[in-house]
């Protein structure tokens, strides 16, 4: 499965995901970020790519939905992390959440 991780500026939260995530087995992992100066800015390619997409807050698919909605309709997967931005890169309780909460929609282990 290929998943996508979106945060704002794609430093922290969302690449934290990726570097947790990209390892496990049968999983596909890649992020991006929603703002103009974002580490790596998420495009239609990335939405294209994705099985499974995980915001990190609700104002993350809003921006999505806007950018690329009609790729969204159908069969597109968005699911709201609601992990808010206070967080830095590999913070132990960003990684613990993240673990959690993906869990409950894919099989991490």
């Amino acid at each position: 499965m290929k998943l996508l991780f979106i945060c704002s500026r794609n430093k922290w939260r969302s690449l934290t995901a990726e570097k947790i995530f990209h390892e496990v087995s049968g999983h596909h992992v890649r992020s991006a970020g929603t703002e103009n100066n974002a580490r790596i800015k998420v495009n239609s390619g990335h939405i294209g790519w994705a099985d499974l997409i995980f915001v990190m807050e609700k104002k993350h698919i809003r921006r999505l939905r806007e950018k690329f909605g009609t790729m969204l309709n159908g069969d597109k997967k968005v699911i709201c992390l609601d992990i808010p931005d206070e967080y830095t890169l590999m913070d132990e309780e960003l990684i613990e959440i993240l673990r959690s909460r993906v869990s409950e929609h894919i099989e991490i282990f």
